[in-house]
């Protein structure tokens, strides 16, 4: 949807009435002018997007300016219109108000600086408008897509329970003969096995239940009334280090450093949903590392243009090759497509930081590791030592 239309059509048909308007406001205006209603709609249909206000007369032949602006706000909701007429009787403006929803109603003869300043107000109204329906669009755009990359990182997580309670469950057996009551057998698979494949599963779970938490606690934020909450960076990086479903020894693998800590600007569950991403992404990188390592920083200092703060992932692991390295936030590709890999997650990332007022800093060197660094610029707010 546009949000640069000018034009203004004016519908009447008395050809006088049209050349007089298109004369009398084409000085400040972009008009065009239709015969009918059948012609409008044509107008319309064609290249309606350019238009930002109707204005069409009450008496017209075959098709009054009633039906058509029925028609309008049916079929081109983004016009603002408005109603001209010679008999301002009591219904005809209530049925105008009701059931074409103009803007105002203007009565012949047409008076320069009322029709001038109707015009101006309208084209002020399409313009707030259709600000409001791209940020409305935004704002569903981004929804739909943050719902679909949460529902990719909590299906990996889920289809890991799946499997390995599935894995558990093919191996019981029923009891035999002789057995204490009470007895459970698996054939193949030992205790140490069984509480392996449990302690995975519930990992995983409460993985799950951490990103599904994060999300309904926004939610619940956003929700009229409800008080400002705001989160520092340090609680955030506590949740991913407690929750994250390492595998076996990953977890040794992670170094948690806190030099300066500050309040995360931007969404909870968004945030949240990067550090899970960065954390999968070199967890993934470093597990055929012989001494893997990763050093989550958090970080806040003075700048000339106020507080900077930063969130660095560091690790030893393969590198990132460059042409990779030179698309990754920008387009959907990986070095991974092999074990699943869709290249999304980065660019999300990048979205999230960029509505926080930040970035994604990427720097990688083959055979020595990466560093991607998030960088907060705007409202950023420190927090001093000692403070909750």
């Amino acid at each position: 949807m546009r949000t640069d239309a000018q034009a203004i059509l004016f519908v009447d048909d008395e050809a006088v009435s049209r050349q007089w308007f298109s004369r009398c406001f084409g000085d400040e205006f972009e008009i065009a002018t239709a015969a009918s209603a059948e012609d409008a709609l044509t107008m319309l249909s064609d290249r309606g997007e350019s238009f930002a206000a109707l204005i069409t007369d009450y008496r017209m032949p075959e098709q009054d300016g009633m039906k058509l602006l029925k028609a309008v706000r049916r079929e081109h909701r983004h016009l603002v219109r408005l109603l001209v007429t010679a008999y301002a009787e009591k219904d005809v403006a209530i049925a105008a108000v009701n059931q074409g929803q103009v803007l105002r109603i203007l009565e012949k003869p047409l008076e320069d600086e009322p029709t001038r300043e109707a015009l101006r107000e309208a084209l002020s109204l399409y313009r707030h408008q259709a600000m409001e329906r791209a940020l409305n669009e935004g704002r569903a755009a981004a929804l739909r897509e943050t719902l679909g990359f949460l529902a990719h990182e909590l299906n990996t997580p889920l289809a890991t329970v799946r499997g390995s309670v599935a894995a558990v469950l093919e191996r019981h057996r029923p009891p035999e003969p002789g057995d204490p009551p009470g007895t459970v057998r698996f054939e193949g698979l030992g205790p140490k096995e069984l509480l392996a494949a449990l302690q995975r599963a519930e990992r995983r779970a409460q993985y799950c239940q951490s990103l599904v938490a994060t999300f309904v606690q926004s939610a619940r934020d956003a929700y009229p009334g409800a008080a400002p909450q705001t989160v520092s960076a340090s609680s955030l990086l506590a949740v991913l280090v407690d929750e994250y479903p390492f595998e076996d020894r990953e977890r040794r693998w992670v170094d948690a450093e806190l030099r300066h800590d500050f309040r995360l600007p931007g969404r909870r569950d968004l945030l949240y949903l990067v550090l899970c991403t960065l954390t999968k992404n070199a967890i993934l990188a470093l597990r055929d590392t012989t001494e893997p390592r990763l050093r989550v920083e958090v970080d806040c200092v003075a700048g000339p243009g106020g507080p900077r703060a930063f969130i660095r992932f560091i690790d030893n692991g393969p590198g990132i090759p460059p042409e990779v390295l030179a698309r990754l936030t920008r387009e959907p590709v990986t070095s991974r497509a092999a074990t699943g890999g869709n290249g999304m997650g980065l660019m999300f990332c990048q979205r999230v930081m960029q509505a926080a007022g930040g970035q994604i800093r990427i720097d990688s060197t083959q055979g020595e590791g990466t560093t991607v660094e998030l960088l907060f610029e705007r409202g950023v707010q420190p927090v001093a030592a000692g403070e909750a």
